[in-house]
């Protein structure tokens, strides 16, 4: 037995791991990056509904029967008026925190008797794209409301 000899691995070894694990990376980072842009945007849209659901609660205690100019900008908090909570907490956008303005699209026509409530997508393959909608943005004035596409907005519209 030879005792000068030394167990280890080969360079060439070595650099064959370093490659398969590149390629597993490589091919595994998209779908990771996807699934979490598709939470997000699974996330805007609950936000959304939740929203809708406020809205017409909102709309059921007014006389006569209509939405709010404005919902409030600052999520993490109480939606009140008049002592009615509409909502005990405003939703936030997944990519931001409690203390960064809501970035949601709300609109209403001029006798607020109609509404729009957009939110921006991250997956450009989500079928429920729709185009962006145009006009004043006046959700407590949102600053910087834009998508990543023309293309690339989630609307809802009351019931």
């Amino acid at each position: 037995m030879n005792i000068n000899m030394k167990r280890g691995f080969s360079l060439i070894e070595i650099l064959v791991v370093i490659a398969i694990i590149a390629i597993l990376t490589t091919l595994l980072l998209p779908n990771y990056i996807e699934s979490r842009q598709r939470a997000k945007d699974i996330q805007r849209k609950s936000d959304l509904k939740q929203l809708q659901t406020a809205l017409e609660l909102y709309k059921q205690n007014q006389n006569p029967q209509v939405y709010p100019d404005t919902i409030p900008n600052l999520p993490c908090t109480a939606w009140s008026l008049s002592g009615v909570i509409y909502m005990n907490k405003v939703p936030k956008e997944p990519s931001s925190n409690c203390s960064s303005p809501l970035k949601y699209y709300y609109s209403t026509n001029g006798d607020n008797t109609t509404y729009t409530l957009a939110a921006c997508l991250e997956n450009i393959s989500d079928p429920d794209l729709q185009s962006c909608p145009t006009g004043t943005y006046n959700f407590t004035d949102v600053a910087g409301y834009s998508c990543i596409s023309p293309r690339s907005c989630y609307i809802v519209t009351q019931p």
